[in-house]
């Protein structure tokens, strides 16, 4: 029976396998059999005894490594000795030199490389649904909100591309921190590499070029936990930033508000007992799974701060965290992208937004004319103000009341204090930044 939502709720097939129990052993296996080979090349052990562990790597079996544990109590040691069983005669070779977290550490640079194709090929197809959406609404104005108060017009394009260049980044990050996450080593017992003798450098240079992840340039017993740390500040970093979108679309699927709408099925419930409810639970479960991830953070910075050469502090807390918060925030990844490829935006909902307020809020528009033409910008800005009030206050328009301000038609004649009070005609350069940040970010999505 699933005790994890992740066993049953949560969670990609494939990032799944990378996490598994089965992979992780294969992981383990191909580190040992580079570690042979890599002896090998290097004068310490037989060519063919190498190649006899790594053909029998594919007879060792994860069942006959948990038989072997239940009896001494060592999982790294019974892997070995589950390896070296079927090995015959080489089987003396297997693990020669090297210590337990050389083979559990490299086999976690193996995961989190795999992990990482992953994360960077969700972000890239999150990247291309906010880029399309943002040159589709690149020109459909909307209420923007500081404070949660109507502001100046925005328009829904730029939202989509201020929220894509925020997962380009992400994409950045990850090309950074590949390379010092993604690391193997074979460095002994504390770091010495003594057991290998004068060829140790070498053979672990050798073993991570057959692996195709970077050696350490050095360790102790362990890889040292700031490079774990940094990748799963990486995953809360990811997670935020869908945690923003997912507070953004809910915000504004609010009854009062309405103007977008997660896709709902012809027969799905939104309720038990409240028929009609149509609720954003996809967001929401983007919003409840990214404080998961961001939970994270705290212990594996704790993780970097071992006793001496190390204790085993880490290592359970590592046993939980790692693959937790790569399967949730690779999971809220692909599900925040399927809720932006459906989300209905209601355009008559956007435009009773923008009106809601009578002109209040297009004040600025006003402010920066009447300082164009000559009056103080101070001046201006409290004319605005004291006007904006007035409005608020009496529940008229913001044209009504400046048509009565002689100061104000003085500069500027009442038709224009209409058009100035447009929306459509208050959204700056919006457009061209969007159209900028398409042209640059479009490549991104084809790597």
């Amino acid at each position: 029976m699933p005790v994890h939502p992740i066993e049953s709720r949560y969670g990609t097939p494939e990032m799944r396998a990378v996490w598994s129990e089965e992979h992780r052993y294969r992981c383990i296996l191909a580190a040992e059999v580079a570690l042979a080979r890599a002896e090998a090349r290097h004068g310490i052990l037989p060519r063919k005894e190498a190649e006899a562990i790594a053909a029998a790597s594919d007879r060792a079996s994860l069942a006959r490594a948990k038989e072997i544990e239940a009896e001494i109590g060592h999982d790294m040691m019974a892997i070995v000795k589950s390896l070296a069983e079927v090995s015959g005669e080489a089987g003396g070779w297997v693990h020669f030199g090297a210590t337990s977290n050389d083979m559990l550490d490299t086999a976690t640079g193996l995961q989190l490389r795999d992990s990482l194709v992953f994360l960077d090929q969700k972000l890239r197809a999150l990247l291309r649904v906010l880029l399309d959406r943002a040159q589709a609404t690149r020109m459909l104005v909307c209420a923007a909100r500081t404070h949660g108060q109507i502001g100046v017009p925005t328009t829904y394009g730029l939202r989509f591309a201020i929220w894509a260049s925020e997962v380009a980044r992400h994409i950045d990050r990850l090309a950074e921190i590949l390379p010092r996450v993604a690391v193997g080593k074979l460095t002994g017992a504390v770091g010495t590499q003594a057991a290998l003798g004068e060829k140790g450098m070498e053979v672990q240079e050798t073993m991570m070029q057959l692996l195709g992840i970077p050696a350490v340039d050095v360790a102790n017993q362990v890889v040292p936990r700031d490079r774990y740390a940094e990748y799963i500040m990486f995953l809360a970093g990811v997670a935020t930033t869908l945690d923003k979108i997912g507070i953004e679309i809910r915000t504004l699927q609010r009854t009062e508000i309405a103007e977008v709408e997660e896709a709902f099925g012809k027969q799905q419930v939104g309720s038990s007992t409240m028929p009609h409810k149509r609720n954003p639970v996809k967001s929401e479960q983007v919003c409840g799974l990214a404080r998961v991830v961001r939970a994270a953070v705290e212990p594996a910075l704790q993780n970097n701060t071992l006793w001496d050469e190390r204790d085993l502090t880490n290592s359970s807390c590592e046993r939980v965290i790692l693959p937790e918060a790569t399967i949730l925030a690779d999971h809220i990844l692909q599900v925040m992208t399927r809720v932006l490829e459906g989300l209905t935006i209601n355009r008559k909902n956007v435009r009773k937004n923008l009106a809601l307020l009578g002109g209040i809020p297009l004040a600025e528009s006003v402010m920066v004319e009447l300082t164009r033409r000559g009056l103080g910008r101070q001046e201006a800005h409290e004319i605005l103000r004291e006007s904006s009030m007035q409005a608020l206050a009496g529940g008229k328009t913001l044209a009504s009341v400046l048509a009565g301000n002689r100061k104000v038609t003085t500069l500027i004649p009442r038709e224009e204090i209409e058009a100035l009070l447009e929306p459509e005609r208050y959204i700056g350069t919006a457009p061209e930044q969007v159209d900028r940040l398409v042209a640059r970010l479009t490549p991104l999505c084809a790597s």
